[in-house]
């Protein structure tokens, strides 16, 4: 089966993320993390920042590796890396997407996220209810 190798951009302003809605191809509908392949030549934050800069028109900073997801579909296997970003410059336009939206924690159950998308989800809610546990303590 063959590999894809990819990046994600979990894209925060303070608790909330920013989600795209894929406009393309076989997962057409669902929502994502924005990013893209990694290119030949490419570390994942080179091509993270380059993805951005293609299918959005922003710049961003690419924080700290957030989780790295392993999962098989029917005819490939996606490794996709995710990285916490943040915006540096520019603000979404929509070269490949459908839509885009600011999503808050309450929120995140609300749309249908991709399935490599979704372990992502789940990953940030165990992060947050770890901080919120540390702030009770």
């Amino acid at each position: 089966m063959k590999t894809i190798q990819v990046v994600a951009a979990v894209i925060h302003e303070g608790e909330q993320i920013l989600a795209t809605q894929r406009g393309y191809g076989e997962f057409k509908d669902g929502w994502e993390f924005p990013g893209g392949k990694i290119e030949p030549g490419e570390n994942a934050q080179q091509a993270l920042r380059r993805e951005i800069r293609e299918e959005l028109e922003m710049e961003i900073d690419v924080g700290e590796h957030l989780v790295t997801v392993e999962m098989d579909y029917r005819s490939f296997h996606l490794s996709m890396q995710c990285f916490l970003s943040k915006i540096r410059s520019g603000a979404p336009v929509l070269k490949e997407h459908e839509a885009a939206r600011w999503i808050k924690p309450e929120e995140f159950e609300d749309i249908e996220w991709l399935p490599a998308d979704r372990v992502v989800i789940e990953k940030l809610k165990e992060i947050m209810k770890r901080r919120k546990e540390m702030d009770m303590a």
